[in-house]
């Protein structure tokens, strides 16, 4: 299924005989959403295909009319699709051991954003300035090992269990009821990005580098879809494999840049700089043209720098004096401070001391961090850590994610962010934190920052945001 912005396929690989996997890639009529899932039929189990079949079919026809909470709608649909994959099963012991997992995705392309549902072992990832992002994760034990860094990506391809997953539709009832069986989540959709939406027959033989080359390739979305087929079956082709693209075609963000001025034509322009009630113009001779904004001075209009210095030569003694009463009054003040903080200072308790180095290691972490995933071991970052000033993230993109829940608290002196995200940032994802005391949280709403498992607690124990 094919359009400018949406392309979807499937393909049943070198080995078997059917394709239990089945997917969507369609706009849903009279909105601006794009709807896109990938379900695959659980391998080696009698009736997948028929499994998938039900859930693309429950799904198609819940989600023809979507509105409010997209996140829950889409919860809702795949806890009905479940509902009837069960009773299938009691209808016909022929297909009791069929289920089947899935990911999927609504791509709200007027307000830039998408939503997403995920049970099982398909993926979805996201491409944002060269950059891939594993958004989904993998609910089963090697996915698990691989997203926390106990495997590498190579390892967890060839893992003897990559196939065994712990959720699936079609293997409990009342799933509605279990917190995080189905993970759920939003994203900025920024002009220019691609969402990926993959079964596992691509993702255990195409690894991530190979994934990316292919995306960022000068070709169109089908084309895209047909060479990651290729080139998973290519690489022995041992299940079925199915790709949905969805691409937010709108023109993409770019900062203009400024071209360097050559040191003939810096001799010909003039830097001209308004203080007070007096304007200083810099090498500038007579008969140059100076530019002022979008307009040009005639040449018989600028002043030379020797009848500049006369005219103004009268404004430097008292010009000079304040400058220099100012640097007295500094050195003065700064001295000042010093003995009060020098008779004023305490000794800072040790479990601080512990709390706050904490940040400083975090802070080193990131600054050395090669690539763009970083896995929190909370047996080596421990609750809280104690921020006195800012952690920045200073690069394009980041996956920060603790093991386990990791609080990050402000000190009750500090009154700033708990993360500041340099402007040059394309994507964040943060998971499993806590944020607590901190009353300014902005740079963790703008977009392009996703946040998953995250909550904020004010300092009267209210929660101002969970997700």
């Amino acid at each position: 299924m094919m359009d400018s912005n949406y392309f979807g396929i499937t393909d049943t690989g070198k080995v078997r005989s059917n394709n239990e996997d089945t997917f969507i890639a369609e706009k849903i009529a009279g909105t601006d959403f794009v709807l896109a899932c990938v379900i695959d039929g659980v391998g080696g189990y009698t009736g997948g295909e028929v499994a998938a079949a039900i859930a693309r079919e429950t799904l198609l026809k819940l989600m023809v009319h979507p509105s409010g909470d997209l996140a829950q709608l889409m919860k809702n649909a795949i806890t009905e699709a479940n509902d009837q994959i069960l009773a299938a099963k009691q209808l016909n012991k022929t297909y009791e051991d069929m289920a089947c997992v899935l990911s999927i995705a609504i791509a709200d392309l007027k307000n830039n954003q998408f939503y997403y549902a995920h049970v099982g072992d398909t993926r979805l990832y996201l491409l944002r300035d060269n950059s891939l992002i594993k958004i989904s994760k993998d609910q089963s034990f090697v996915g698990f090992m691989e997203d926390s860094g106990r495997l590498t990506e190579e390892q967890a391809m060839q893992h003897p269990k990559r196939n065994e997953i712990n959720k699936a539709l079609g293997f409990a009832g009342n799933i509605a009821e279990q917190e995080d069986y189905i993970e759920t989540g939003q994203s900025p959709f920024l002009p220019g990005d691609l969402m990926l939406l993959c079964s596992d027959g691509l993702s255990d033989m195409v690894n991530k580098e190979g994934i990316t080359n292919i995306l960022l390739k000068d070709l169109s979305l089908g084309q895209k879809g047909q060479a990651l087929t290729d080139l998973a079956n290519a690489n022995g082709g041992r299940d079925n494999i199915t790709v949905v693209l969805v691409k937010n075609d709108k023109a993409s963000f770019v900062h203009e840049a400024t071209k360097p001025v050559s040191p003939a034509k810096k001799k010909k322009l003039a830097t001209v700089v308004s203080a007070a009630k007096y304007e200083v113009k810099e090498n500038v001779e007579p008969g140059d043209t100076v530019i002022q904004g979008d307009s040009l001075v005639p040449e018989n209009k600028v002043v030379s720098n020797q009848e500049q210095d006369k005219k103004q030569g009268s404004k430097l003694n008292p010009i000079l004096f304040v400058i220099i009463a100012l640097v007295l009054a500094a050195i003065a003040w700064f001295f000042w401070k010093q003995e009060s903080t020098e008779i004023n200072l305490k000794p800072v308790p040790d479990s601080i001391a512990v709390e706050t180095s904490q940040a400083f290691k975090l802070q080193d972490t990131l600054n050395k961090l090669k690539g763009n995933i970083l896995i929190l071991d909370t047996a080596v970052f421990k609750s809280p850590i104690l921020i006195t000033e800012a952690i920045r993230i200073n690069r394009d993109s980041l996956y920060l994610k603790a093991e386990s829940n990791l609080v990050i608290k402000s000190d009750t002196s500090y009154k700033g962010q708990a993360f500041l995200i340099a402007p040059t940032n394309k994507s964040t994802l943060l998971e499993n934190f806590t944020f607590e005391n901190f009353d300014d949280v902005s740079a963790l709403q703008k977009k392009g920052v996703l946040l998953k498992n995250v909550k904020f607690i004010r300092t009267d124990g209210s929660v101002l945001k969970k997700k």
